[in-house]
């Protein structure tokens, strides 16, 4: 039997995952209108482009309270902390950035993060290119 949209599951760590009208979604909703402010803003906006970018992203509500994109493999996380936006991709390390939006978690072997404090203009199309690649790499076919 095929299985709804609306059709809630488990993923192996535990977390429900879904599409646009899942309880993820709900949750991503309810932080966004929780923050009211302009990481409320800034965090709605990137899930828009993030979307915009993957039509197929899955959104989940992983560790507690975190947004997570998954597209065959986490794409990236959103956390709104006091000073910043934080989008952590789990793969970062290996995604070309020739815009130079990494700039945060650099030192690590894996992710890479992007910090977006408040009044900072997002370079969208190349946020967007950035998003793609990291969908490119979770779908790639292993040799």
């Amino acid at each position: 039997m095929k299985k709804s949209a609306a059709t809630m599951k488990k993923s192996k760590t535990g977390a429900s995952t879904g599409t646009a009208g899942d309880a993820p979604a709900r949750l991503i909703d309810a932080r966004i209108k929780e923050l009211g402010d302009w990481r409320g803003e800034t965090l709605a906006r990137v899930r828009s482009l993030i979307k915009q970018a993957d039509p197929d992203v899955v959104e989940e509500w992983k560790w507690r309270g975190v947004p997570v994109w998954s597209h065959a493999g986490i794409v990236c996380t959103g956390e709104a902390y006091k000073s910043v936006v934080k989008m952590t991709f789990a793969k970062g390390a290996s995604l070309d950035d020739p815009s130079r939006l990494f700039n945060s978690s650099l030192e690590g072997n894996t992710r890479r993060a992007i910090d977006i404090h408040e009044g900072e203009k997002i370079n969208e199309k190349a946020l967007q290119a950035l998003i793609r690649a990291a969908v490119a790499l979770n779908t790639k076919k292993k040799a």
